[in-house]
């Protein structure tokens, strides 16, 4: 069965604890670290053989805890990581996610630095001010990208955050911008409104909506704009089971499931988990819908509380 759901593998990630301890590893090899065999190259090469075998549709690669105090590493060590994926990947194109444009260009270019035929890539990710040093790549290099709906700009939104309105602009700004100034086409655009973790999406002030509301709706009305309808819309579902005492699978499934009822069809997921494609447990997806609808009311607001409580002691008690 085709997985309708667009997927990004997110093993390849500095932020996995065993991962990022295998890559340093590796990095401490020196000359021929990223062509010798050894174990740490060995581990990298399954991780992605792996999501290639489980169907990944792209596979992401992120460096940026390398990055921190020595940028110009972490712009070689995704060249050396692109190539690997070029190589062991199946011809599953990458995904080259950071939050440093010379990271993202440096990769973009390394994909592109062979004769072999090779499938478009994604880079994750463009801000509405970062339009201007990564769209313009599009002249030499064929890409999509994740357009991450954040601004510079102070939130002006209820509780400090932006508004679905607000958003909204940002993804028309980078949109209007994209195709008409660098020729992309809608298909290759995706949009990504951020997942905040379930455990802690609880407002506590009166009448402010919670992010997993403002996330879900601002996916709606993206892809109820006629002019944005092929978009695509993507989410780090991961994050949404962050510090939850159980069930984060199962959660994250509900999460992908829920999403899609507003129009997610893209996800940077641990693909061997098959989201998309397993229907989600029940009383997961009334816990999910529950903050999908947290518009800011006391009553909304009971409800996923109370909901988030019995789950909570649920998977304590099954934990002991």
């Amino acid at each position: 069965m085709k997985n309708p759901l667009i997927t990004i593998g997110e093993s390849i990630h500095a932020s996995i604890p065993k991962t990022a301890a295998i890559m340093k590893q590796l990095a401490q090899l020196g000359s021929g670290a990223y062509t010798k065999q050894s174990e740490p190259l060995d581990y990298i090469k399954s991780l992605i053989e792996s999501q290639a075998a489980d169907g990944a549709n792209y596979i992401a690669v992120n460096l940026d805890a390398f990055g921190e105090d020595k940028p110009q590493l972490c712009v070689d060590m995704m060249v050396e990581y692109v190539r690997l994926v070029r190589k062991w990947g199946s011809g599953v194109p990458v995904c080259i996610d950071s939050s440093d444009n010379d990271v993202l260009t440096a990769g973009l270019k390394e994909w592109y630095n062979t004769d072999e035929n090779v499938q478009k890539p994604l880079i994750n990710s463009v801000k509405v001010y970062t339009t201007g040093s990564i769209l313009p790549l599009k002249r030499d290099y064929d890409f999509a990208f994740i357009g991450l709906l954040v601004s510079e700009e102070a939130s002006t939104g209820p509780g400090g955050s932006h508004s679905v309105d607000k958003l909204y602009s940002i993804a028309k700004q980078i949109f209007d911008e994209a195709v008409d100034e660098y020729g992309f086409i809608p298909g290759e655009i995706f949009f990504d409104s951020t997942v905040f973790p379930l455990a802690i999406d609880m407002p506590m002030e009166p009448n402010v909506p919670g992010y997993t509301y403002r996330a879900f709706e601002t996916i709606k009305k993206i892809k109820s704009d006629p002019k944005m309808k092929d978009v695509h819309c993507s989410l780090g579902v991961s994050n949404c089971a962050r510090d939850l005492p159980g069930r984060r699978i199962g959660i994250c499934r509900a999460y992908v499931a829920k999403g899609a009822e507003y129009g997610l069809d893209a996800a940077i997921v641990n693909v061997s988990h098959n989201f998309g494609l397993v229907k989600p447990d029940v009383e997961l997806l009334e816990l999910v819908d529950a903050y999908a609808n947290l518009d800011g009311s006391a009553e909304r607001l009971n409800k996923a509380m109370e909901l988030m409580g019995n789950f909570c002691r649920e998977n304590r008690k099954l934990a002991k």
